[in-house]
């Protein structure tokens, strides 16, 4: 049933809320502009991508190592970085109502106007305010680190702030690894964490967080190699969108980032875009860093941060290629893909419109649901015994008896739960169940006895 971009995403924030993915934060205060809690089916979907991502890269690959560093670092480590310098937006405040707003963030809207003039370049100036109609500042530089402070007195010798990416970890970290992993070149250092950016416009659900959880790898090459190394990984980000997210070729395209546009140390950037139902937008990066990190890590720490090629006698600074997946813009992005609006039979006999989340099996938070058809204790004892043995198995499922066997149905179709199991009086017969599909709708027996082994043999 086709639905229009704006439906699709009141559809997805409704449901999210309605189904226990994502709540707004402190929503017993009336809420924090921006901040969203991650609900039992939500944080299982995210945790789920997330240990898709570490099973592929650092246990399915020979040449990545996993660590984890602290959201709080050393305030040298931001200097190095260039972040207390560089890591700003343009920042423009209304007179009137000193609403603020990210200045490109405007351009831009003004720029996707109906019946805009392309050709007619866009002056901050002619913009007002989209709140109130008031005339806008000049544009400042804003920093985006939330700054903290560390110790008990709150002094400029004590600020520190929280990191705004999980790259430097990755950096700081890079002698111990390399001292102690015995690895050999190219290899990487792989994370998830969280990051946090005092974002000045932040908003479109969770897609722009002042909050937020990455995965990033930092691949170490030599600079001969990192042509190929670049390649290589942006074929593997293209197979983890399409074989594990499950996203259509169609809804994602790879945005080479022309100089003009690039930092001033990247080499080659490419931004891999979704189609969210708000528009084509960034969903992670792949930039050639080059070696502008440790050379920076190296000056300013005073520590030999070098490779040393035993083979040719050769020390050098590595390359850095950087593939990053934005986590919590992830969980968006199969939501949004996902998600579908069909026909099923309702207790009347007739059609009536289905929801349904089309998650892959792997990524489903809810793998199977157990449902005696009556509550008779014969039938629940078996679909509560089944439930029991998948969860010591470590797949969550769930147990439902309440509500018609119709209505439990379409519960599960909503959280994308890929099968649904009835324990009927047909079953206390022939020691069998009735496993429905998901997505065809299909129905056929199986043994009671062989239902666990069946569901981790669809998992894999």
């Amino acid at each position: 049933m086709a639905i229009s971009a704006d439906q699709k995403m009141d559809l997805l924030v409704s449901l999210c809320k309605r189904r226990g993915f994502v709540f707004p934060d402190s929503e017993i205060y009336g809420g924090f502009a921006n901040a969203w809690d991650f609900g039992p089916y939500g944080v299982e979907l995210k945790n789920n991508i997330r240990d898709a991502w570490w099973k592929r890269f650092v246990y399915g690959r020979e040449d990545l190592v996993g660590v984890d560093t602290p959201i709080i670092q050393h305030p040298k480590v931001w200097e190095a970085s260039g972040h207390l310098q560089n890591f700003s937006d343009p920042l423009v405040e209304c007179k009137r109502c000193h609403h603020r707003f990210r200045a490109d963030h405007l351009l831009e809207a003004r720029q996707a106007e109906p019946g805009y003039d392309k050709e007619v370049p866009v002056d901050i100036k002619d913009i007002k305010c989209p709140d109130c109609g008031g005339q806008l500042t000049d544009v400042m530089n804003f920093n985006l680190m939330l700054k903290t402070f560390i110790g008990v007195k709150e002094d400029t010798a004590a600020v520190a702030y929280l990191r705004p990416e999980t790259a430097a970890g990755m950096f700081t970290t890079w002698k111990n690894i390399r001292d102690s992993m015995r690895q050999k070149l190219p290899f990487g250092i792989a994370q998830v964490g969280k990051a946090f950016r005092n974002e000045i416009t932040p908003g479109n659900f969770i897609f722009r967080l002042r909050e937020f959880e990455q995965m990033e790898i930092e691949y170490y090459v030599h600079p001969d190699d990192a042509p190929r190394a670049y390649d290589m990984w942006l074929d593997e980000y293209k197979a983890w969108v399409r074989d594990v997210l499950k996203i259509s070729d169609d809804h994602v395209q790879y945005r080479e980032i022309p100089d003009e546009e690039r930092a001033f140390y990247s080499r080659r950037s490419i931004d891999p875009e979704y189609q969210f139902p708000f528009g084509m937008k960034e969903l992670g990066g792949l930039a050639n860093r080059g070696d502008h990190d440790l050379s920076n890590h190296q000056r300013v720490s005073g520590e030999d941060l070098r490779w040393f090629d035993q083979e040719k006698g050769e020390r050098f600074i590595p390359y850095v290629i950087e593939p990053t997946w934005g986590l919590t813009r992830s969980v968006l992005a199969v939501l949004s893909e996902h998600l579908d609006i069909d026909e099923a039979d309702s207790v009347e006999g007739d059609k009536e419109p289905r929801m349904v989340l089309r998650f892959p099996p792997n990524l489903a938070p809810v793998k199977a649901a157990f449902l005696p058809l009556q509550k008779k204790e014969e039938l629940t004892a078996i679909a509560r015994k089944l439930s029991r043995e998948l969860k010591s198995r470590g797949i969550n499922v769930e147990y439902d008896e309440s509500a018609s066997i119709g209505k439990r149905y379409r519960r599960q179709d909503e959280i994308g739960t890929p099968w649904c199991f009835t324990v009927d009086f047909e079953s206390l017969e022939d020691g069998k169940v009735t496993v429905r599909d998901r997505d065809a709708m299909t129905q056929e027996r199986i043994a009671i006895d062989e239902v666990p082994d069946w569901i981790q043999e669809k998992l894999k």
